[in-house]
């Protein structure tokens, strides 16, 4: 029987939950706190593997697009399952993921947000009421289905230092100019517990690739500012072959200041910002399944590399 549940809106509580139950069960995952947020929130991360190739699985930078956490749970516990009962994953033998890779997974970069949009905060509570107090600042949004922030209104995905200025001027000129539900970047980049929490365990861990998933689009974006990374497109075309999704530049007004960006800016190594599945956030899920099955191969790729 399956510990992740697919058919319920993933809080931070199911979140944690499930974590907890997945190290339980198989001891080949480790689980860890690598910071809180501003309301006390732990934000966590899962391992799996003991290998020479790291890497960093990330999900619900937004709030509205908690479905991702889902999908790195599920793979999360697929793998740990598959590592214990000697099976694949993606038709890969599992102990190839435990002997050539450490897989770091957060699934739920942005806690607090998530549960104003999935019900875990309840209506008319005091977070819950700075929450709307902030999106009366723009009532064209609907509350509280399109916050995509953290609770105190900065955009998570808008705080990291690879031209973070661009990106507050392209956001300003949007009208993005205070705390709100999406787009404000904050007074400085890294003001944040989430990204600073984020930052710190990247720098922590020196991965050589990192994930960040979003929604929505089907599409994967694979640079930053034209810096070559070595691999990194023939990466992104075997992402775009196994998943079907496309691989695209990243439009002007979005390509700055994320931890993809800063990432790449940083490191000169491959990191993807994966937007899943189609329509409006946050999406339904009834395409959970199809967006698993669309990305277990960008997963297990990812986790292994190409071969050389």
């Amino acid at each position: 029987m399956s510990i992740v549940q697919t058919d319920v809106p993933m809080t931070y509580g199911l979140c944690h939950e499930t974590i907890a139950k997945i190290a339980e069960a198989y001891p080949v995952c480790g689980s860890r706190s690598i910071g809180t947020t501003a309301y006390g929130r732990e934000i966590e991360a899962m391992s799996i593997g003991s290998g020479g190739r790291t890497v960093l699985f990330t999900a619900a930078h937004h709030a509205n697009e908690w479905i991702t956490a889902t999908v790195l749970l599920k793979f999360a516990e697929e793998l740990s399952r598959a590592i214990l009962e000697k099976g694949s994953v993606y038709g890969i033998p599992a102990n190839l993921f435990e002997e050539n890779c450490q897989i770091f997974l957060v699934p739920m970069v942005d806690p607090d947000g998530v549960d104003l949009v999935t019900g875990g905060t309840p209506q008319g509570s005091v977070q819950w009421e700075k929450a709307r107090n902030l999106a009366g600042n723009y009532p064209a949004i609907s509350f509280p289905n399109g916050w995509k922030a953290n609770l105190l209104g900065i955009d998570l995905n808008l705080q990291y230092p690879a031209g973070w200025l661009q990106a507050r001027e392209i956001k300003f000129s949007q009208g993005y100019t205070r705390p709100g539900p999406r787009d404000y970047v904050g007074k400085a980049p890294l003001t944040q517990r989430e990204s600073r929490a984020l930052a710190d365990f990247t720098r922590y861990l020196d991965p050589a690739l990192i994930l960040a998933y979003h929604t929505q689009g089907e599409q994967i974006y694979w640079k930053y500012d034209d810096i070559d990374v070595p691999g990194a497109l023939a990466l992104g075309q075997e992402f775009a072959r196994l998943s079907g999704y496309a691989l695209a530049e990243t439009p002007y007004v979005s390509g700055f200041a994320g931890y993809k960006d800063w990432f790449i800016k940083t490191w000169r190594r491959p990191g993807f910002t994966i937007e899943a599945g189609l329509g409006e956030n946050p999406l339904p899920l009834n395409q959970f399944d199809s967006i698993y099955a669309k990305n277990l191969g960008i997963l297990t790729t990812a986790a292994l590399g190409l071969p050389e």
